[in-house]
């Protein structure tokens, strides 16, 4: 697919590990990017019962497929988490100015 580099970078900070995992078809497929996909994520890998301070818990980066490409607006990206105000996930708009 164009403007996927197909890759998802796991960092677990409770171990000091990381690996490279392809991204499966159907993230590229149904979402753009940024924030569909870590909400995806969240849902399909926590439980919604874990409490946002847990190691359980994720916090996942995410940019869209123009990121990079000199597009206006592209340097955007996401952050999104369980958050520890709300016990919601949160995903609130990151973006990036460069001077």
């Amino acid at each position: 697919m164009f403007g996927w580099n197909g890759k998802i970078l796991r960092i677990d900070l409770s171990k000091g590990t990381s690996w490279v995992e392809a991204m499966p078809t159907y993230l590229m497929e149904e979402y753009i990017g940024g924030r569909g996909m870590c909400d995806r994520i969240l849902f399909d890998e926590i439980d919604p019962r874990i409490d946002a301070l847990s190691p359980e818990n994720k916090l996942i980066f995410s940019t869209g497929p123009l990121t990079g490409s000199g597009a206006p607006s592209a340097s955007r990206f996401m952050a999104s988490a369980k958050s520890p105000l709300s016990n919601c996930v949160s995903s609130p708009a990151v973006i990036l100015v460069l001077i």
